[in-house]
């Protein structure tokens, strides 16, 4: 194995990893000619730090102890719902070394009661988001779309995770629209009739054209949710530019790449831009963005505040992993609620605002996810009925 491999996995443990470079470790492990060598440097590492420096206190043994037991139970429940994965300890770990608490360093660990610590879990499995939409042609037929089904008309194409659009009839002036309806848990890929590409997260819909009227303003509407966009570049038609239309903003772009988070349980609009420019307008107000920049849309009084951002941690779910920086446990929730489909309620009020930092892959069961939450000792334990979990 490479020095520049053992470099990745060790700032990966340590909590230093960036994005990009959890993406080079990601492709490392998708090795095969890796992956034995791989898994067996992790583990004797993990292994190393976990188990042996946090054995500093007979308290700290105890409850590294109980969890190792939590986690014997969990790897035997994704047993007997035969959800183990191919590389599934690598998984694991994204989940178990990389999810920390801001200022957790104490001192003397608190003790927390047993029984207190187990998580509580129904029977029925709560699933990992996958590639699901629904798609509304102009006559108001619905198409459900998922893996393993395929759709095929003369300008429209589906694998059952991307769909596509071939451009029709140049001299066409009418405008017929589509929508794509994306399901809490559920997440896809669209190419658009101009070539246009988009991503789709959890609990959104996108309303867009068939085809383009070639020379005019190409337009689509992110009615709700979240969507990452590379923009066809308006050289390629005519000079046509692109907009994105919201029903608290306008995005007018010549050929670009950014991100619109839109949700409709949320105060603000956030737009980041990752190459090219934009310009946001609300009102009477514009706005222009320049790339590693937010822009912010308060709904409630429509002001729009610019800030300087990572761009990779904001569209980091478009690679498949979940960016917590700062986050509050309450923002965090409303994300896992999307991609899980459940629903998380809090015990204690004053859990919402614990803050924490991470990167977790999006492939990780929502039983690995809170047991990582679970080493912060910030929460008790979890409670999960069918559909709902109870943070404790």
């Amino acid at each position: 194995m490479s020095k520049t491999i053992k470099t990745l996995i060790v700032k990966y443990l340590t909590k230093e990893a960036t994005i990009s470079e959890l993406d080079e470790l990601s492709r490392q492990i998708d090795d095969s000619s890796n992956k034995e060598e791989l898994i067996k440097y992790i583990k004797i590492n993990h292994a190393i730090d976990f188990n042996m420096k946090k054995f500093g206190t007979d308290n700290s043994k105890k409850q590294l102890l109980e969890y190792i037991e939590r986690e014997k139970k969990t790897q035997t429940r994704r047993k007997a719902f035969n959800v183990v994965k191919y590389a599934a300890v690598i998984l694991l770990l994204f989940g178990l070394g990389y999810f920390y608490k801001n200022g957790f360093q104490q001192k003397t660990p608190t003790p927390l009661n047993t029984k207190e610590m187990a998580p509580v879990v129904s029977i029925d499995p709560i699933n990992v988001g996958s590639d699901k939409a629904t798609l509304t042609l102009e006559d108001g037929t619905q198409i459900d779309l998922e893996k393993g089904k395929t759709l095929h008309t003369k300008n429209i194409q589906s694998n059952g995770e991307k769909l596509e659009y071939a451009p029709t009839d140049s001299s066409n002036t009418e405008i017929v629209y589509n929508y794509l309806t994306i399901p809490r848990g559920g997440q896809f890929h669209l190419k658009l009739a101009d070539g246009t590409l988009v991503w789709l997260n959890s609990e959104s819909q996108l309303k867009y054209p068939v085809d383009f009227v070639e020379g005019a303003t190409r337009e689509v509407e992110l009615v709700y949710g979240e969507a990452y966009f590379e923009v066809s570049p308006s050289t390629q038609h005519k000079g046509a530019t692109f907009k994105v239309l919201n029903p608290s903003q306008e995005i007018e772009v010549l050929g670009t790449a950014f991100n619109v988070n839109a949700y409709k349980d949320e105060k603000n609009v956030y737009t980041t831009l990752v190459e090219g420019e934009v310009s946001i307008s609300v009102g009477t107000t514009k706005q222009i963005l320049r790339p590693n920049q937010q822009s912010k849309v308060n709904l409630e009084n429509s002001n729009v505040t610019i800030i300087p951002v990572n761009v990779a941690y904001e569209v980091s779910w478009k690679k498949g992993f979940f960016s917590f920086k700062g986050k509050s446990l309450e923002d965090i929730a409303k994300v896992l609620s999307r991609w899980y489909d459940v629903n998380i309620i809090f015990s204690r009020p004053e859990l919402k605002n614990v803050k924490f930092n991470g990167v977790l892959s999006k492939e990780e069961t929502i039983e690995e996810i809170l047991n990582s939450i679970l080493t912060t000792n910030s929460i008790k334990a979890y409670e999960i009925k069918n559909k709902k979990i109870t943070i404790k």
